[in-house]
């Protein structure tokens, strides 16, 4: 069981040692929640087992970046960290809810909808996950074959591209491991990889709507950019790590994350593609985590810069760029955006020029007939959701198998629509 779903860090003790700012004592709690030694925790992060007691009797901070290094390989999560540290407050209030993106359909229950996606999301097999538990339960042990870092990293994306979310869960434990091992260099290269892995991890976790693993890798990502000092990783990790709060019912903190992040990326300048792309990013992910705080407002404004600063990026991205975005994905952002605020009319006006080959992965193209499925589905109009959710199954089956809220889609459209076209198919299609 991972230490961290067995709630020490929410804890009497863990809260203490917050309020006491002493970040070194939560160092010495998750190590004690593994089992390990100070020599063993010295073993993972490079150091002497005197190194490990100095860290975690000392009340002040004296090596910010080997406490975070221990924090990380202990699983304490960032947001406890920085609050130990004295950087952020914390809640200590019960557990946040953990509430799957809904389909916003006034008449169903509340309840209903969540025990209907607790149904839904069993697509991905348990036993898919048993490896990244132990994974995350510790520092991952290396592969026998791991070849490239920089390979197998390209290899998993490829995988998260094709929506081949089951292979990719099973690849995920060995490629933590080797880039775990590689990090022992401590470079920032190495350091910026590591985050870029569990970004990658974050992102398919989500994906399948396993947001408790995913706040973990999201907060492991954080670290690890931090380490590397690179603002786009920063960034890429800031985007997973919002994204995973907006799922767990937690907008303004996500807020106030995504718009830190897209401030630093501004604060580059700007002068690169790259730069530019990451800021673009940001702003769609700030416009779309507005909407769905029922901030229409931001929302608009946002999408509408989104729009302006992606002007200048080729319509296709080039391989290996780490935020794909471009002029027809700053689109399909406005698509979801409209839809998050209850505007199904203009989600559909937003996506009357998207075609699947403005996108280059089979992921986008999938999510871009997913999206215009939701509005559709907003709009009562089940035979364009039906055909839409098709399109979306023949490009990336995972796209519509793997996601709880599609499924949950066509779950609905089964019970309420039985006769239209392509709803059977659909039904079969998720239960296989």
């Amino acid at each position: 069981m991972l230490v961290t779903e067995l709630g020490i860090w929410a804890s009497s003790e863990a809260r203490e040692l917050v309020e006491r700012r002493e970040p070194g004592g939560l160092v010495r709690l998750g190590r004690r929640s593994h089992g390990w030694r100070q020599e063993d925790l010295g073993a993972q992060i490079g150091c002497s087992a005197s190194t490990v007691s100095r860290l975690e009797g000392n009340k002040r901070i004296t090596d910010m970046a080997l406490l975070r290094a221990a924090a990380a390989a202990v699983g304490v999560p960032s947001p406890v960290m920085a609050a130990a540290c004295g950087f952020t407050a914390i809640s200590t209030a019960a557990p946040t809810r953990v509430a799957p993106d809904t389909l916003r359909e006034v008449e169903e229950d509340p309840m209903r909808r969540r025990t209907l996606l607790a149904a839904a999301g069993t697509a991905v097999p348990a036993s898919m996950l048993l490896g990244v538990d132990d994974a995350l339960a510790g520092t991952p042990v290396p592969s026998r074959n791991p070849g490239r870092p920089d390979a197998r990293l390209a290899h998993g994306r490829r995988m998260f591209d094709a929506g081949q979310h089951a292979a990719l869960l099973q690849d995920l434990p060995g490629l933590l491991g080797d880039t775990h091992h590689a990090a022992r260099s401590r470079s920032d290269l190495d350091y910026a990889r590591l985050s870029a892995c569990y970004t990658l991890a974050t992102q398919v976790l989500v994906k399948i709507g396993r947001y408790d693993r995913a706040r973990i890798t999201a907060d492991r990502a954080m670290t690890y950019a931090s380490l590397s000092s690179s603002p786009l990783a920063s960034a890429a990790a800031a985007r997973e790590l919002s994204i995973v709060l907006r799922h767990q019912d937690q907008a303004s903190t996500a807020q106030r994350l995504i718009l830190n992040a897209a401030a630093q990326v501004e604060a580059t300048g700007l002068h690169t593609d790259a730069q530019a792309a990451a800021y673009a990013q940001m702003l769609c992910t700030t416009s779309y985590t507005a909407a769905r705080a029922g901030d229409r407002g931001q929302a608009l404004s946002m999408i509408e810069e989104a729009r302006r600063a992606a002007r200048r990026l080729p319509a296709f991205p080039p391989d290996g760029r780490l935020f794909r975005i471009s002029p027809a994905a700053v689109d399909l952002y406005a698509v979801g955006v409209h839809w998050a605020l209850g505007d199904a009319g203009a989600a559909l006006e937003a996506g009357h020029d998207l075609r699947a080959e403005l996108f280059p992965t089979a992921e986008r193209k999938s999510r871009m007939h997913t999206d215009l499925a939701r509005a559709w589905w907003q709009w009562g109009k089940p035979e364009q959701t039906a055909r839409e959710l098709l399109a979306a199954m023949r490009v990336s089956p995972g796209e519509v198998r793997d996601r709880p809220t599609i499924r949950e889609m066509v779950g609905s459209l089964r019970s309420r629509h039985p006769r239209v076209s392509g709803v059977q198919e659909l039904a079969l299609a998720v239960r296989s």
